[in-house]
C-alpha cells in the first residue's frame, strides 16, 4: 500500500459560523464543503495549500491533547500581521527574528494556536531547504 501523506487537520468548533468567518478573514481560508459528512455538519475549507475541516461540535475535555501548535507559512509574515492586526487578532508577541526565520504567535478561536512564520530560502541550511521543499 501506498501513502500519499498529511491530507488535513481536523478541529472541533465551538461556534462553526465563527470559525469560519475567522479563518477566512484572518487566513483567506475558502470554504470547499459544507455539509453532513460522518454524521455531523463539517465544513472543509482550503489555506493555502493545506486543508482544514471543522467539525460543528465544542472542544472535548479540559486540554487539547498533544498538539502544541499549527504552522502556517506566509510568503509575506509583516503583510499577513498587519491584515490580520487590522481585523482585530491578537498576537502573543511582535514578530520575533532569527536570522533566515521568523514567526509570530496566534490564537484562532477555541484557543486553537498557530504559529505564523516566513523564511529566507537563501539562508536555510540543507537539511531545512529538503524539508522545507516539501519533498
Amino acid at each position: 500500500m501506498q501513502m500519499s501523506g498529511l491530507h488535513h487537520t481536523h478541529l472541533f468548533a465551538s461556534d462553526l459560523a465563527a470559525s469560519v468567518a475567522w479563518y477566512r478573514t484572518m487566513l483567506g481560508g475558502v470554504v470547499a464543503f459544507d455539509g453532513e459528512f460522518g454524521g455531523a455538519r463539517n465544513v472543509f475549507m482550503r489555506l493555502g495549500s493545506g486543508r482544514l475541516h471543522l467539525y460543528d461540535q465544542p472542544p472535548r475535555g479540559e486540554t487539547p491533547g498533544a498538539v502544541h501548535h499549527l504552522g502556517y507559512q506566509s510568503d509575506d509574515l509583516a503583510g499577513l500581521v498587519a491584515h490580520m492586526r487590522g481585523q482585530g487578532a491578537v498576537f502573543r508577541s511582535d514578530i520575533r527574528e532569527f536570522g533566515f526565520w521568523r514567526y509570530v504567535m496566534c490564537a484562532a478561536p477555541d484557543d486553537v494556536l498557530w504559529e505564523l512564520f516566513e523564511f529566507d530560502e537563501a539562508g536555510l541550511p540543507p537539511d531545512l531547504a529538503n524539508y522545507f521543499a516539501g519533498e
